[in-house]
């Protein structure tokens, strides 16, 4: 039968007697105004004709339904409602069955779990993402993937926002087959239960779950959501799936998700979302291929390079890692084992991909043996001299057509590349330690890089599965810059009377992991102390200058490794150190400070007016393309609040405020 059409994206085929319909909403089927009335269309299609068996809806390309579409957000509802279709397809009188293909995400999972049946394809993945936009799923979600699979796994489910692959979906109950070709068994599915009662999701009673175990899978989501207030929400919806009739859990999951809709959480959240969209794109650059790479070279194997080493063998690359000794190399060697076992014990690698990842690395003290590799990337000691030397001994070994490629974080890439042979094939790639965890990657555009570099790199660092920032060079490139920035502020409020536990405290309850002082213990002192005694000679002597710092390196105070930096640690712990504030002091009396109290509000308002400052200055002098750009690497690379939506939206919301 010919192709029926009910919107322009959605249409179907009688086959079998059987109504295949299929959305084709490029790029991931999102649940537009036209697609859900082309669902209803095609149900009052169905409905109409006694030759028609069933329903089996499917998703065409690689995705089911990739959830609602976002840009309809904040405008005023379209019907029919998301809703309103789901309520259709449940009580459908014919069986109405999900071929689910790819991607079956929020809404798109919520279609699904509204059908009679679900057959996965083997590429099919099923999940409820809303929280990560500071949502709760507003179609039913929250009501009806528990009567599936139970409240303990819902609520794991939903409270995080993970998403299961096939053979788990069938595991939970979420899925009743994995078929190769999925819309194949859904029409099977489907004659097999025409005339026969149809299994409603709403219908079905929430099985019943120890109390104990309820609550200890609401804590260990209410223990990752940090100050987010849709987890809590979430889980609290699911639990009450178990409390009250179908009906009315609807009508307050849909009030939860309008509440938070509008709510200045979901508002970061969605902004960091397209924020993450729009990253890695160059004006320009589409039109540029990147270069095949099959072989990454990485000349050192500390913590650093051994985490990229990781990261790219994960990734299917080859691998060699040069070391200066046989020592080193057999060191760099165990490491990256070492780092690949902790990997399948994590439960993200097969102990085959494992021995498969092992066989693809090579370790080596011959630099020749980089010959052929296509990108080499540099994780040596952080010196100019060091690298420039590196890159020049390389010029004579690798392709003319190979990428090099800088880890530094703050010297500066244009110099180092001006020392070779063709600069035009330098780029910058700052990653974040440790690497194989770290999302980040700074991706420095060189005064002289080629395009292709660029695309490549981009590519490369996509391929990771890490999130590529395109930058300028300047000093620190974008994170280091403004965490130098806020960092300076925060010693200056040291200086006038506030405390690094109380500085810390305030970071912490605004949603970060880890208060700034903490984390300069974290990584150790040493590293900025040498850069301040580099910049000694060239420092405005009429600039403010905080010396508290150098005091506590000069004491031996290099941070959690010598058991002492900004705190203390004893048996590991973080403990206020009445030794530091006796520095602070003394350093307060040689300028003649009277210090004084500060609230966490103006702790906060004062480092993220650092923040944002430093940022419209990266904006200014061109080295950040847009202001989301500066939000996400603080947001991956230095622990801000996804869900304060980063240094620039706070900055810009705020500024809204004091207008509105």
């Amino acid at each position: 039968m010919a192709e029926i059409r009910f919107s322009e994206s959605v249409s179907a085929r009688l086959e079998a007697g059987v109504l295949v319909v299929t959305i084709d909403n490029p790029p991931v089927n999102a649940l537009s105004a036209h697609v859900r009335s082309g669902l209803v269309a095609a149900l009052d299609h169905a409905a109409n004709l006694p030759a028609v068996a069933g329903v089996v809806i499917t998703g065409a390309g690689n995705t089911f339904i990739g959830g609602a579409d976002i840009r309809e957000f904040g405008k005023p509802p379209i019907e029919p409602t998301l809703p309103e279709v789901i309520e259709r397809i449940e009580t459908f009188g014919k069986p109405v069955v999900s071929a689910v293909n790819g991607a079956a995400l929020g809404g798109g999972c919520e279609v699904a779990l509204a059908c009679h049946g679900r057959v996965a394809g083997g590429k099919a993945s099923f999940g409820l993402p809303e929280v990560k936009l500071g949502l709760v799923p507003g179609a039913g979600g929250t009501q009806r993937l528990p009567r599936l699979i139970g409240m303990i796994a819902a609520i794991d489910l939903i409270g995080t926002g993970r998403a299961v692959k096939a053979a788990e979906s069938v595991t939970l109950g979420l899925a009743d087959s994995i078929a190769a070709d999925p819309v194949d068994a859904a029409l099977a599915f489907v004659q097999a239960h025409v005339g026969k009662p149809l299994r409603r999701t709403g219908m079905i009673a929430v099985p019943s779950a120890d109390a104990a175990a309820i609550g200890a899978a609401e804590a260990k989501v209410l223990a990752k959501a940090r100050g987010q207030a849709a987890p809590a929400e979430a889980v609290r919806l699911v639990k009450a799936a178990g409390e009250v009739d179908l009906k009315q859990g609807l009508t307050e999951e849909r009030a939860s998700f309008l509440r938070l809709r509008d709510s200045a959480e979901s508002a970061a959240l969605r902004h960091v979302f397209f924020a993450e969209r729009a990253a890695g794109k160059v004006e320009g650059l589409d039109t540029v291929s990147p270069r095949p790479i099959e072989t990454v070279g990485v000349v050192g194997t500390g913590l650093m390079g051994s985490g990229i080493a990781v990261s790219a063998l994960v990734s299917g690359y080859r691998v060699v890692a040069l070391e200066q000794t046989e020592e080193a190399a057999a060191s760099g060697r165990a490491r990256i084992t070492e780092t690949l076992d902790r990997t399948v014990r994590s439960g993200r690698l097969t102990v085959a991909g494992r021995n498969d990842c092992l066989a693809r690395l090579r370790t080596t003290t011959e630099a020749r043996d980089l010959a052929k590799a296509g990108l080499v990337i540099e994780a040596v000691f952080d010196d100019i001299e060091v690298k420039t030397e590196l890159f020049q001994r390389l010029d004579g070994i690798v392709a003319p057509s190979a990428i090099l490629a800088t880890n530094t974080s703050y010297l500066d890439p244009d110099a180092i590349a001006a020392a070779t042979v063709d600069p035009s094939r330098v780029v910058g790639l700052h990653f974040f330690s440790p690497a194989n965890v770290m999302r980040l990657v700074e991706v420095v555009d060189c005064a002289r890089t080629a395009p292709g570099v660029l695309a490549t790199a981009l590519a490369f660092v996509k391929r990771l599965g890490k999130l590529p920032i395109v930058c300028g060079v300047t000093e620190g490139f974008i994170g280091n810059r403004i965490f130098s920035a806020y960092r300076r502020e925060a010693e200056f409020m040291l200086e006038d009377g506030a405390l690094p536990q109380e500085i810390d405290a305030a970071l912490e309850a605004y949603g970060f992991p880890m208060g700034i002082f903490a984390v300069n213990d974290m990584a150790g002192l040493e590293i900025a102390w040498a850069r301040r005694k580099r910049q000694a000679a060239t420092r405005d002597p009429a600039a403010r200058y905080v010396e508290i710092a150098d005091r506590l390196c000069e004491a031996g105070r290099l941070g959690r490794k010598s058991g002492r930096g900004w705190y203390a640690y004893p048996d590991g712990e973080r403990t206020a150190d009445p030794e530091v504030t006796a520095v602070i002091e003394a350093a307060r009396a040689v300028k003649n400070i009277t210090p004084r109290d500060f609230t966490a509000d103006e702790i906060m308002s004062r480092l993220l007016k650092a923040m944002a400052d430093e940022g419209t200055a990266l904006l200014a002098e061109g080295i950040a393309a847009r202001p989301g750009d500066i939000d996400l690497v603080l947001i991956n690379g230095y622990g801000f609040p996804a869900h304060k939506g980063g240094p620039m939206f706070a900055a810009e919301q705020s500024k809204d405020k004091s207008h509105g």
